[in-house]
């Protein structure tokens, strides 16, 4: 196995997801377990959750990106859990029209080591309603 399989494996062992590996990027798609219906009809696709990392140096720093689902209320605590480990809140923005509960989806970047990055997520997951599951 070689080293960067190895390290997207450990990437999403810390997320308690299941780790992909294709042309050099290694994501963990999870999902939050809340019920949402969009247009009165029940959707699990508008609950995404992916997180990953790719461009990794010769130092060990990668560019990491996250991408969650959150619930309009656990948008102050979560983005500062996010904000207090020193990880960008790049984007907060809407997806869908006529959803219900209200959601809002968060971008979240940083460029160090791929499992700094997990384990500042992992802990920042701890802030939402439910933990996100693969």
């Amino acid at each position: 196995m070689d080293s960067n399989q190895n390290l997207c494996e450990q990437f999403a062992k810390i997320l308690n997801g299941r780790s992909q590996n294709h042309q050099g990027v290694c994501s963990v798609s999870l999902h939050r377990t809340f019920s949402a219906t969009v247009q009165g009809k029940p959707s699990k696709a508008v609950l995404p959750v992916g997180v990953s990392f790719e461009s990794l140096d010769q130092s060990g720093n990668a560019l990491n990106l996250l991408e969650i689902a959150v619930l309009q209320e656990e948008i102050p605590r979560f983005m500062y859990a996010v904000v207090q480990q020193g990880l960008i809140v790049s984007a907060l923005h809407n997806h869908w029209l006529y959803v219900n509960p209200q959601i809002m989806y968060m971008h979240v970047q940083s460029v160090e080591p791929p499992l700094n990055f997990a384990q500042k997520v992992s802990r920042s997951f701890s802030y939402l309603s439910s933990y996100p599951s693969s």
